[in-house]
């Protein structure tokens, strides 16, 4: 039998805190940024933390393979910020991924642009 902690919807908990580890993830880049160009214009455009909140996954509108690498070398200074700035007992661990619906929706306008342009 599964338990939840948090009443019969655990979802509003996890929909703040994937709000929360988003507000702080986006400052810490930006300071992350100044010192390492790598990181570039990064955009986090979602967290999607597990049920059990022991995973969470941040997501970018474009994730290079140097940025990518970037954020694994810094996951650390970043997990430190999340475990200051929260008062959970154990922070998420973060992984970092480009977001799937901003590759999908450029698939789609690139469909539509060819269709329109078959059109004419």
């Amino acid at each position: 039998m599964a338990h939840s902690s948090g009443g019969r919807h655990p979802y509003p908990r996890t929909a703040r805190l994937n709000q929360v580890l988003r507000e702080i993830i986006s400052e810490q880049l930006m300071r992350i940024s100044d010192v390492d160009e790598r990181i570039g214009l990064l955009t986090v455009t979602g967290v999607d933390t597990s049920a059990d909140m022991s995973q969470a996954m941040v997501f970018f509108d474009s994730l290079s393979e140097e940025a990518s690498a970037a954020l694994e070398q810094r996951r650390a200074q970043i997990q430190a910020a999340v475990n200051a700035q929260t008062r959970m007992k154990r922070t998420p661990k973060l992984s970092f991924m480009a977001d799937p619906a901003i590759a999908h929706g450029a698939a789609v306008e690139e469909i539509l642009r060819r269709h329109s342009h078959d059109d004419e």
